[in-house]
């Protein structure tokens, strides 16, 4: 268990409350090293937890301070995090502008998704300043809490994860609707259609949580079957294209800031 006191501003959002509660429940940090704040001083976490109304009293008793907020709602966070790790999780706003507004010197900025309600994101996070390893490790181990993560080498990377693995269920959802409709249009009846349509999402990623994608595309292809035929539709239709126009847009937004 470690021995650093963690805060979490906007720790009872969904976001930051699934990773405190993940924290906690893994027994990576205890509930007298766990402070959180929010604007409505209202909290259901277990007891030893410290609920604060000052944000800046939550930073001066944190050694890391974790901004489970809104980027639109970061224009209004007046705090003065000079020597602590900040650990942003707010889409599109850059580590220079974080520190301009902090006085923080070291910055990470991470991008959990949505499946940290089941723990099995996937976050990406990268630092700026001087990041001891000791540290390093300790914020490796923190979203491992949530799901699996990983260093990336530049900024710009968050940016595009923002808009790839930070989608969540997003693409997924999209897909599965998709399939829907496609088969009510062609005369299936909606219930069926939308069980249907999820097994082929949610069963699908189960299997290929222990597959190659390409291998099963391709040992799929070689039967040249009714699957092959859906496939290569797609593969004429170049869906890797659409596909990257998707992410590329959403990154985009990432980039010039929300």
């Amino acid at each position: 268990m470690e021995n650093r006191t963690l805060g979490i501003i906007g720790g009872t959002g969904w976001l930051g409350r699934a990773i405190a509660e993940a924290a906690l429940d893994s027994g990576f940090i205890g509930p007298d090293r766990l402070l959180i704040s929010n604007r409505s001083g209202v909290s259901t976490f277990e007891p030893g937890v410290r609920l604060l109304a000052d944000n800046q009293q939550l930073v001066d008793l944190s050694d890391i301070v974790v901004l489970s907020i809104r980027p639109e709602q970061f224009r209004e966070l007046l705090i003065n995090a000079r020597g602590k790790v900040v650990i942003s999780l707010m889409a599109g706003v850059p580590a220079a502008a974080i520190s301009a507004a902090t006085g923080a010197d070291v910055i990470v900025r991470a991008m959990p998704n949505a499946a940290v309600e089941i723990r099995q994101s996937f976050t990406p996070w990268y630092s700026v300043g001087k990041l001891v390893e000791h540290d390093r490790q300790w914020v490796q181990r923190l979203f491992e809490c949530v799901g699996s993560a990983d260093e990336v080498p530049e900024e710009d990377c968050i940016d595009y994860l923002s808009a790839l693995s930070g989608t969540g269920p997003a693409f997924p959802a999209m897909l599965q609707m998709a399939l829907t409709n496609q088969a009510v249009a062609a005369g299936i009846p909606l219930v069926i259609a939308q069980r249907a349509a999820q097994g082929v999402v949610v069963g699908g990623g189960q299997m290929l949580a222990s597959r190659d994608p390409r291998q099963m595309i391709e040992s799929l292809m070689a039967y040249r079957g009714v699957t092959a035929a859906a496939l290569q539709s797609m593969a004429d239709q170049n869906i890797e294209s659409i596909v990257g126009r998707a992410v590329q847009a959403g990154a985009e937004i990432a980039r010039k800031g929300m």
